[in-house]
């Protein structure tokens, strides 16, 4: 595969699979990260924030400071009412897609 098109298809659901994470947990940005560079998702934490910045404007994610037990105050991420919508439906769409892309482009 070139990585032209593993970063399209990247591109297409890594702000859902923030959404996903979000859904079983708050969590801080750096946690998000591990989590997404540690699958291939995004390259570096560098790429996440302006993700999780579109997600806030969008109305998808809200924030909160949470005290650290190791430093300073961390903003952690929560799904919003709007942001369970979204996922919902991302979810509702994604199990018939990848279905139909594994059938055509699957292992003979």
């Amino acid at each position: 595969m070139t990585p032209d098109v593993g970063a399209q298809m990247r591109r297409g659901v890594v702000e859902y699979c923030v959404l996903g994470l979000l859904a079983r947990e708050p969590m801080y940005g750096w946690q998000l990260a591990d989590a997404l560079t540690g699958t291939g998702l995004i390259a570096s934490i560098g790429t996440l924030y302006p993700l999780l910045g579109r997600l806030r404007d969008n109305g998808w994610v809200s924030t909160f400071d949470r005290p650290s037990e190791s430093g300073p105050v961390r903003k952690y991420y929560e799904l919003t009412a709007y942001g369970r919508e979204q996922l919902a439906q991302f979810r509702a769409q994604w199990t018939p897609f990848a279905r139909t892309v594994t059938g055509m482009v699957g292992e003979e």
